[in-house]
C-alpha cells in the first residue's frame, strides 16, 4: 500500500476547504517534504493495475507535481505567463510536457500521466474533477489525499462540487442554454463514453436543473488565474 501520509498532511496544512492554496508558506515550510514524498514514490511499478489503489496514486501523484512545479516558478499569477499580454504558448506547453520525474527509468510529463496513463487505463470521466493544474478554472484542490478506501467517495464528492460551481456551470432555462466548463469541451469523447450527451452527464449530478433534452451548451470562458 503507498504511504500517503505526507502528502496528506501537507495539503490539510496549505490548502483551504475552497481549493485555495498557500503558496509562499508551502515553498518556505514544505517544499522539501515534497520532495521527500516524491522522491519516496520512484521505487514504485510505473505500471500497477487497474486497481483503485493505483488510481489514487495516480492522481496524487499528478497533484504533487504540479504543485512542485509552482514552488519552482513561484512568485507567479498563472501558470499560463505572459509577455507584453499575450501568452507564451510554448512556456505554458512545456509546463505540461516536459518530464518531470522518472519512475524506473521512464521520464514522465504531466501529459503523459494523464493521458497516457489515467485516462485510457482507468477510463473514468471524474479524473477531470481530480486532476489539479492549478488554475482557478481547474477543479477544486482537495484538502487531503486520495486514498483506495475513499476514492469512489472522492470523485463523486469532486464531480458534484465542480458541477455545483456556478463558475463551473449554470443553466438559462429561458433561453435553454446550459453553460459549462471547458473541460467539457477539451475532454468531451471522455463524458460520452459513459453518458448519451453533456447534458445527460449533468444531470445525473443536477438532477434539479431538469435539463431539456435540446439544451444547449455553451462554453464558460476558462480561468488560469492561479489557484492560490
Amino acid at each position: 500500500m503507498i504511504d500517503v501520509a505526507a502528502w496528506d498532511g501537507l495539503l490539510r496544512c496549505h490548502v483551504d476547504d475552497r481549493g485555495r492554496v498557500d503558496y509562499a508558506t508551502w515553498q518556505r515550510q514544505g517544499a522539501a517534504e515534497l520532495e521527500g514524498w516524491l522522491a519516496d514514490q520512484r521505487p514504485f511499478d510505473p505500471e500497477p493495475d487497474s486497481s483503485a489503489e493505483a488510481m489514487a496514486l495516480w492522481i496524487n501523484l499528478y497533484n504533487a507535481l504540479v504543485i512542485r512545479q509552482v514552488l519552482a516558478r513561484f512568485p507567479l499569477a498563472s501558470i499560463r505567463p505572459t509577455i507584453a499580454a499575450v501568452p507564451n504558448w510554448p512556456a505554458f506547453l512545456a509546463f505540461f510536457s516536459r518530464p518531470v520525474i522518472s519512475l524506473q527509468g521512464q521520464p514522465l510529463s504531466l501529459n503523459r500521466i494523464e493521458h497516457a496513463i489515467l485516462r485510457p487505463r482507468f477510463g473514468d470521466p471524474r479524473l477531470h474533477f481530480a486532476l489539479v493544474c492549478a488554475a482557478v478554472g481547474c477543479p477544486l484542490l482537495r484538502p487531503e489525499a486520495y486514498r483506495a478506501e475513499r476514492l469512489e467517495a472522492q470523485l463523486e464528492e469532486d464531480a458534484l462540487r465542480f458541477l455545483q460551481h456556478p463558475h463551473k456551470l449554470r443553466f438559462d432555462p429561458v433561453n435553454g442554454r446550459l453553460f459549462v466548463s471547458r473541460i467539457f469541451q477539451w475532454y468531451r469523447h471522455d463524458f460520452l463514453a459513459v453518458a448519451p450527451s453533456i447534458a445527460a452527464y449533468v444531470g445525473r449530478y443536477r438532477p434539479e436543473l431538469a435539463l431539456p433534452a435540446d439544451v444547449r451548451l455553451s462554453y464558460l470562458p476558462y480561468d488560469w488565474t492561479l489557484n492560490g
